[in-house]
């Protein structure tokens, strides 16, 4: 008896320790409430309602997700939308690891934004949206204008048209084939020709 019990004691030790670590990894993500959309069904005993959330979730280091989720109570809207968003991140370049590396469109049906770089102490200059992806990214400095229209679901999936299109030196220099060093003399060397024109 006192055999079964220790070992059952250490097969669920090893199965807890596993869990653990999982929650640790996810517990460092940081996320954002966007928006919720109250939405009514009209039954025949009267209204119903459910809830429907929009997320952001980012681990402050380059890694950033979006996600949604529907339930007829707020907070289990809001967890399936976390999940969500979790399963869908991307990793998006940053330089200095405060600010992007260079200017880029987005678009997502109505939604248009621009998104530029911006130097140290600039902070985030974005609006709703926008401005819990740059949180969640870990984007320091930043400027950003949303063009379109202001429907969060199509902002937020234009910044992330937007940030999947952004590139570093080393993955442009990687798909020419040249040095990472000769892309960034070539950038320099850009405004000074501009300048003396």
């Amino acid at each position: 008896m006192a055999r079964e019990g220790q070992q059952r004691d250490s097969r669920d030790g090893g199965r807890g320790r596993g869990r653990g670590r999982d929650k640790e990894e996810q517990s460092d993500l940081i996320d954002k409430l966007v928006h919720i959309n109250r939405v009514a069904k009209v039954v025949k005993g009267g209204r119903r309602f459910g809830f429907a959330a929009l997320v952001v979730v980012g681990d402050g280091n380059g890694r950033v997700g979006f996600g949604h989720g529907k339930a007829r109570e707020v907070p289990e809207a809001i967890r399936k939308a976390t999940d969500d968003a979790k399963k869908a991140m991307i990793r998006v370049p940053l330089k200095d690891g405060r600010t992007l590396h260079h200017e880029v469109r987005g678009h997502h049906g109505a939604g248009k934004v621009v998104v530029r770089p911006a130097p140290a102490g600039t902070g985030i200059i974005a609006g709703g949206p926008m401005r819990a992806v740059f949180e969640a990214l870990g984007v320091g400095d930043v400027v950003s204008k949303s063009l379109g229209t202001s429907n969060p679901y199509n902002m937020v999936r234009a910044t992330f048209d937007a940030l999947t299109h952004q590139q570093s030196p080393r993955m442009v220099a990687q798909r020419r084939g040249r040095s990472v060093s000769e892309i960034l003399a070539r950038r320099e060397d850009a405004p000074a020709a501009e300048a003396s024109a």
